[in-house]
């Protein structure tokens, strides 16, 4: 399938690993992106204070673009879950929402464009789990992650408020996944619990303890897999100040697409893993030994 792709801000700054691993995993799986041409910031969470109408003419001309460049049929791709979250939310207001459509259109039309909520918008793991699905997924293995365990985590925004394809208190999408790459899945309560997103940036206290909360249940796992750039980085930048006097270790934290990468057999370096702030050289060593045993 072709996918409208909206890489977002954070996959072309902060997160670039993860839009790398995510055009890698697709295109090993034959799967087609092409890249919204001229998109912009969908506002995420720091315009919405400003201007409730740009916070939603923002990822309104995204998906008008998408539309007009795919046609009605097109679906979006957001693999950033604060992107996923702000597109889907104007999506289903375009649809429902008659008084607020007419705001948007109005606003798209100084620039020729409009929008009626014709596309659909999807997440990364919604894709990985039901386009593509767990089968196609193991049959790429090629160098499976047996006898590593990792705890899968969701974070709160792909969904809430929009449990589209899992469950948002108790979310399960990413385990038949990992369990197709061999992996052990890490068994905790908290895949669903909030990082402190940009808390980190206006009440850090309470963003770190968050943190330290998430690590601390993540013990025993060998790393933590992630679909959020926000979640990867205040668990990836913190974890040193998150567990001052604490007794627990450090984890490796991975985007889902980069262990996909991994059990494919593809070079860590082309799915971005040297990116990363926080991968023990111990767990690479293990991914790369299996890698060699495999060639």
């Amino acid at each position: 399938m072709n996918y409208a792709y909206y890489p977002g801000c954070s996959l072309t700054a902060s997160a670039v690993e993860y839009d790398l691993s995510t055009r890698l995993v697709l295109e090993h799986l034959g799967e087609q992106l092409t890249e919204i041409e001229d998109w912009t910031c969908c506002g995420a969470s720091a315009v919405e204070p400003v201007s409730r109408l740009l916070t939603r003419a923002l990822p309104a001309r995204n998906l008008a673009l998408a539309l007009a460049q795919g046609g009605k049929d097109t679906q979006v791709l957001a693999p950033c879950s604060a992107c996923y979250l702000n597109l889907l939310r104007v999506n289903r207001e375009a649809v429902s929402d008659v008084a607020s459509r007419a705001e948007l259109n109005e606003a798209l039309s100084s620039e020729a464009l409009a929008y009626a909520g014709e596309v659909r918008v999807r997440h990364l793991l919604d894709v990985l789990l039901n386009d593509i699905g767990v089968e196609r997924i193991g049959e790429k293995v090629v160098n499976p992650l047996e006898g590593i365990r990792i705890a899968p985590y969701y974070g709160c925004q792909i969904l809430r408020p929009y449990p589209v394809f899992d469950d948002a208190e108790h979310p399960v999408s990413m385990e038949s996944l990992l369990q197709a790459m061999d992996a052990t899945v890490h068994e905790w309560g908290l895949g669903g619990r909030c990082c402190g997103a940009s808390l980190m940036a206006t009440n850090q206290a309470a963003a770190l303890a968050s943190v330290r909360g998430l690590l601390e249940a993540a013990q025993g796992a060998d790393a933590i897999a992630t679909v959020c750039p926000m979640c990867q980085m205040n668990l990836e930048a913190y974890q040193s100040r998150a567990l001052d006097g604490s007794s627990a270790r450090k984890l490796s934290i991975l985007y889902l697409p980069q262990l996909l990468a991994l059990s494919f057999g593809l070079e860590s370096k082309q799915a971005g893993i040297h990116r990363n702030l926080a991968v023990s050289s111990d767990f690479l060593t293990r991914c790369k030994q299996r890698v060699s045993a495999v060639a």
